[in-house]
């Protein structure tokens, strides 16, 4: 099970527990609210992710965040902070943070309230998809990877040497 699917499980079982839950992506969560922002009515959009009680952000980091992105995100993970439950998925280390917001201060401020009452659950291996593909036989073993990725590197400087031969 992916990072993605088990916030989708928890969020499903919040619902068949009676409770609201909304999911959206990072980077469209972000979108979204900047684009409020600009057009003046941000407080409106804010209440849409304030609203549910547990709100599910995906692929956390896939996409820097501008400043006003960042300070929004901020704003959002501030309103929620110990209020109601954000489940959020990132392929990035914590360490990492301040380049997804640009700022390492914005970065621990954000991460200081969502890891206070938090459990992180780090998910190792290879993804579901990639095992899929592989078990299907449409992609070869991480060793064979390695394997063809080593003969494309010389590849390039094998065929320079061919043409200067000629």
């Amino acid at each position: 099970m992916g990072k993605t699917h088990l916030a989708v499980a928890l969020a499903e079982a919040a619902i068949r527990a009676g409770q609201p839950a909304y999911f959206k992506t990072a980077h469209d969560l972000v979108s979204d609210l900047g684009k409020a922002y600009r057009e003046g009515r941000l407080d409106r959009q804010m209440r849409i992710y304030l609203a549910p009680k547990v709100l599910v952000i995906d692929e956390m980091g896939y996409l820097p965040m501008d400043e006003l992105g960042a300070t929004i995100f901020f704003q959002l993970v501030s309103a929620r902070y110990e209020r109601a439950s954000i489940i959020l998925t990132s392929n990035k280390s914590y360490g990492d943070w301040g380049s997804i917001f640009g700022d390492p201060i914005i970065a621990t401020a954000i991460l200081d309230r969502l890891l206070h009452h938090s459990t992180t659950i780090n998910i190792r291996g290879e993804s579901y998809r990639l095992k899929d593909r592989r078990r299907a036989g449409l992609l070869a073993r991480p060793e064979t990877q390695a394997a063809i990725a080593a003969t494309l590197a010389a590849a390039p400087s094998q065929a320079r040497r061919g043409k200067e031969r000629k």
